[in-house]
Formats: structure tokens, C-alpha cells, sequence
């Protein structure tokens, strides 16, 4: 009986062995093949069968973006070996925004060529800048004068744009008051025009590019600080169209966060001139009847923020919003300095007397 018993357990010590030495030549296989799939990626030149794949790469996209959509495309298995394979490759730094139609039977190193290719007859025949600032009619007429697309074109392809296109048009209030409910999201940037551009493609460039700049980590902050990426963007604005000093931007966001948490009206100009202009800015002083009007936008009217974002801002502004300046101001006007300078108080006596001295009425 005590013999079987240890006959037994000797069987059992057998299969154990022998099903290990199985899965460790499982795992041995699978991490090879894992190996040589990676290593392919990584060193490989040849070229196989496949299919084509178009992609687009935005504006502004980093490398890691680039291997992140190669990725999502089916085009490349580890974003590790594309991006090493481009930091050590003659196509480091030169890959360019667009359309490009790849293959997945290319190599990665092909791949890096078609997207650093200078191609002469299939490139942009001019370019589109979009400054800090602008608005979406601003935007429109230049496209008009630039014989891009009509300016009507350009508005109503920005209307026509769905929550399927552009997933945070779900977070924007749909009040009739809005005047466009992407005003704020048409990323300010120098895009590059082709034969084919429509009114279309370009907004939805203009979307993307906006998507890759207000990455995870901004969208993180704003959830921090209790504000949707519709205030960021509304406040960001405000900022890009009141301040002309870099060093400014964050003394001025910390302005509008005091006046609000004092439940003071914002008074920022530019919420009057965007209702007013109907987004040109084709004027530049406001007077007392103009702090009149009767808009959603107009904060010498109505309590916190306006409606939505008066124009479309850049990196510096929203950064500026997601971390402002902690400060006591709750007044500022320009300085006499005419370098678009402003002058901070903490008081209304202060900035009267500041506003005299530097002989503003």
C-alpha cells in the first residue's frame, strides 16, 4: 500500500514536470514570437503583400501620436518600435501632418517615408493662419479672401458639425443664446491648404487639432478645479482677446476667479464687441450705450461667465485658465505705457485713483 502511494506521487511529480516544461515552452514560444514581431517592426526592410490604409495625421500631432494612430489603423503592432525606429531613423523630426495612403504589408521605415515625403505635386498650395484670438467669422472672411472656401461655406460647414464628429459637442449647452457652438474649439494654427480642402475637412482639421492639444492631462485639471472644458474654453477666451502681455495671462484669469467667487459682474469689453461686431471685432472702443446691449455674452449685463467662449484661443490662455494666478485684484485697466499693459487693484478706490492718475476717464 505505501508503495503505491509513493507511486503515485511520483506520477503526479512526472505530470506536474512535464505539464511546466510545456507551459514554459509555451511562454518561451510566445515571448519569441513576441520578440521577432517587435524586432521586425523595429529593424525590418522588407515589403509584403497588404492593404491600403489611409490616414490623417493632425497638426501639431507628436510622435507618439503618429505611432498611436498608425496602431489604431492596424498598420503597426508596438508604438515602442515605430518611435525608437524614428529617433534613430534620417526621419526624425521631418514627418508632416495630412492624408497619406500606407499599407500594411509596408515596413515601418516605408512608412516614415511617405509621411516625410516632400511631394510636389500632391502639397499644399497655400496656408491657412489662424491667430490667437479669432473668432469663427474672423476665421470665415479670411478663408473668403484667401479663395479658400465662401465664408458662408465655412460657417455653415460649422454648424453642421454632429456630436459623432466631434464628441465634446455633447457637453455644450444647446441655448439659443450661443451664437456658434464651436466658437472656442477651432484650435488657432497655420494649416496647410490642398486642392481638395472643402469648408468641411478644414473644420474638422481645425476639431482634431484642437482634440490633440487639450490632451488628457488638461482635461484632467479642469475636472480638478470643477470646470467643464466649455468654461475652460469660455474663460480661456476671454483672457486671449483682454490680454496682449504673455506674463498677464495669469494675473487676468485670477481677476475673473475673484470677481466671480465675489459675485461681481466680469465687465470684460471683448463680451460686448463679439455681440456687437457679430464676432469681426471691427471696432475697438466700447462706449456706454454699447455696455447696453441686451446679449447673453455682455458681462456688464448679466452675472458670471458669458454664454460661450467669444473667440478661439490658444495653448498659452487655456494654460493660463488651468492654472491661474492666486491673487487679491479685482480691478485692471490698461496702463499709459501703450504696450497693452494693464494696471492691477484690489479696490475700487484703488483703481479709480490708479485709472485718474494714469488720465483714463
Amino acid at each position: 500500500m505505501k508503495a503505491r502511494r509513493i507511486t503515485v506521487k511520483i506520477v503526479k511529480w512526472i505530470i506536474c514536470i512535464v505539464v511546466s516544461l510545456m507551459l514554459f515552452g509555451m511562454v518561451k514560444s510566445y515571448v519569441k514570437d513576441v520578440y521577432k514581431e517587435y524586432n521586425d517592426e523595429y529593424t525590418s526592410t522588407k515589403t509584403v503583400d497588404g492593404k491600403d490604409v489611409v490616414v490623417e495625421i493632425p497638426v501639431g500631432a507628436s510622435d507618439s501620436d503618429i505611432a498611436t494612430i498608425l496602431k489604431q489603423k492596424g498598420l503597426i503592432k508596438y508604438k515602442t518600435a515605430f518611435t525608437r525606429r524614428l529617433s534613430n531613423s534620417e526621419y526624425s523630426g521631418k514627418l508632416h501632418n495630412g492624408k497619406f495612403t500606407l499599407n500594411t504589408g509596408m515596413n515601418t521605415l516605408d512608412m516614415m517615408k511617405v509621411m516625410a515625403a516632400e511631394e510636389e505635386i500632391a502639397g499644399p498650395v497655400q496656408k491657412l493662419v489662424v491667430p490667437e484670438g479669432f473668432s469663427v467669422d474672423q476665421i470665415a472672411e479670411r478663408c473668403e479672401e484667401q479663395d479658400i472656401c465662401s465664408a458662408s461655406d465655412f460657417i455653415k460647414a460649422v454648424k453642421s458639425v454632429t456630436s459623432s464628429d466631434f464628441p465634446l459637442l455633447e457637453e455644450i449647452p444647446a441655448s439659443s443664446g450661443i451664437r456658434y457652438r464651436l466658437e472656442g474649439f477651432l484650435f488657432p494654427a497655420t494649416y496647410d491648404i490642398y486642392e481638395d480642402t472643402t469648408a468641411e475637412s478644414l473644420v474638422k482639421e481645425m476639431l482634431q487639432t484642437f482634440l490633440y492639444h487639450f490632451d488628457d492631462d488638461k482635461k484632467a485639471k479642469a475636472e480638478e478645479m470643477g470646470l467643464s472644458v466649455y468654461e475652460v474654453m469660455i474663460k480661456a477666451s476671454m483672457v486671449e482677446r483682454e490680454c496682449k502681455v504673455d506674463s498677464e495671462r495669469k494675473t487676468i484669469a485670477g481677476v475673473f476667479n475673484n470677481r466671480i467667487e465675489e459675485g461681481m459682474l466680469l465687465q470684460i469689453d471683448p463680451t460686448v464687441l463679439y455681440p456687437l461686431t457679430e464676432g469681426k471685432y471691427d471696432k475697438e472702443d466700447v462706449t456706454y450705450d454699447d455696455l447696453e446691449i441686451d446679449s447673453p455674452y455682455n458681462t456688464y449685463k448679466y452675472e458670471g461667465l458669458p454664454v460661450g467662449p467669444i473667440c478661439n484661443p490658444g495653448d498659452a490662455c487655456i494654460d493660463a485658465v488651468l492654472d491661474p494666478e492666486e491673487h487679491d485684484y479685482l480691478y485692471y485697466h490698461t496702463s499709459n505705457k501703450n504696450d497693452g499693459s494693464h494696471v492691477f487693484n484690489k479696490t475700487l478706490e484703488e483703481h479709480e485713483n490708479s485709472m485718474s492718475d494714469d488720465g483714463d476717464e
